[in-house]
C-alpha cells in the first residue's frame, strides 16, 4: 500500500490555488504541505481543498508573509507551532498522523531566505537565518514510539550537486559554507535521513527551484535544491520513490518552486 507526501512552496496560496488544484487532480498526494502561503488563517482557501478530499487542514498563517499549512486525507492530531527565534513568524507547523500501526510526526518548515548578502554584520536577514537553523539543531528525528518526517522550503542547497554551479554559488546565500555546514549539522545531530538523496545520490543534480529572474528558466536551468524531505532512519527502507515535478515551474502563474513528493510503501 502506497502513501505519499508532497511539499511545495506555493508563494501565495490564494493566487495559485488553480495550480494547486491542478496538481492535486493529477497526482493526489495523501498529504500536501505548503509553505509561503502569505495569508492569515481565516483567509486560507479551505473549500477547494476540502472539495478534493482534504478534510483535515491545519494552518499557521501570517498577514502578507510566510505561513505554512498541512492538508491531509488522513486525520491529523496535536497541531503544534514552534516560534523559532521568538519573533512570531509563521514558519513551522507539525502534526501527528497514523499509517497502519505506525505513528508519524510530520514537520513542515519555511526557513528564512536570508537576503542577498551572506554577512550577518551588514545583513540582519542572514543573521536571522543562521539563528533559525541553529535552533533547528535540537530537533530530533528519533522519538519513542513515533517516526518522523520533516519537509519544507529550507532555503539551503547543502550539497555540491544541489546547485547548478558549486564554485559560482559558494558566496551566494543558500549555498555558502556556513549555511551548508549548518544544515548538515542539523541532520547529523537530529538523526535525519535525506530521502531525496537516498533516492538520487550524488553526483546527479537535483533542483526544486528556478529563479523568477531568469529570462528562460528552462533553457538556463540554473536551479537549486531548496526544498527537502527528511525522515527518521526507520522510514528509509519504506521509501519507494521521490518525484520532483519540474514541469510545474512552467505552469500558468507558477511558483518559483515545484512540488516534491515522497512515495512510501508500508
Amino acid at each position: 500500500m502506497t502513501f505519499s507526501i508532497t511539499t511545495w512552496n506555493i508563494n501565495s496560496v490564494r493566487l495559485r490555488m488553480p495550480i494547486v488544484e491542478q496538481f492535486i487532480v493529477r497526482h493526489q498526494p495523501d498529504i500536501l504541505c505548503l509553505q509561503e502561503i502569505k495569508c492569515q488563517e481565516h483567509e486560507f482557501p479551505l473549500q477547494p481543498l476540502k472539495d478534493l478530499g482534504y478534510q483535515h487542514i491545519i494552518i499557521h498563517g501570517q498577514k502578507g508573509y510566510h505561513g505554512v499549512a498541512i492538508a491531509s486525507r488522513v486525520p491529523l492530531a496535536e497541531d503544534h507551532r514552534q516560534n523559532y527565534c521568538g519573533v512570531g513568524d509563521a514558519r513551522h507547523i507539525s502534526a501527528l498522523f497514523e499509517r497502519g500501526s505506525r505513528r508519524i510526526r510530520l514537520h513542515n518548515f519555511y526557513v528564512p531566505a536570508g537576503g542577498d548578502e551572506p554577512d550577518r554584520t551588514i545583513n540582519p536577514k542572514f543573521g536571522h537565518k543562521l539563528d533559525f537553523v541553529e535552533e533547528m539543531k535540537t530537533l530530533k528525528a528519533d522519538m519513542p514510539g513515533v517516526s518522523s518526517i520533516l519537509v519544507g522550503d529550507l532555503n539551503i542547497a547543502p550539497l555540491e550537486n544541489d546547485v547548478w554551479s558549486h564554485k559560482k554559488l559558494l558566496k551566494i546565500v543558500s549555498h555558502t559554507p556556513i549555511e551548508t555546514d549548518a544544515m548538515k549539522d542539523i541532520m547529523a545531530k537530529g538523526g535525519w535521513l535525506d530521502l531525496m538523496r537516498q533516492h538520487t545520490p550524488e553526483p546527479e543534480k537535483i533542483y526544486t527551484w528556478w529563479s523568477y529572474r531568469a529570462k528562460d528558466w528552462e533553457a538556463a536551468n540554473k536551479g537549486r535544491r531548496l526544498d527537502h524531505i527528511w525522515s527518521s532512519a526507520d522510514l528509509g527502507p519504506f521509501l519507494d520513490r521521490i518525484e520532483v515535478l519540474k514541469e510545474a515551474r512552467g505552469w500558468n502563474q507558477p511558483s518559483d518552486h515545484v512540488p516534491v513528493t515522497a512515495v512510501f510503501k508500508f
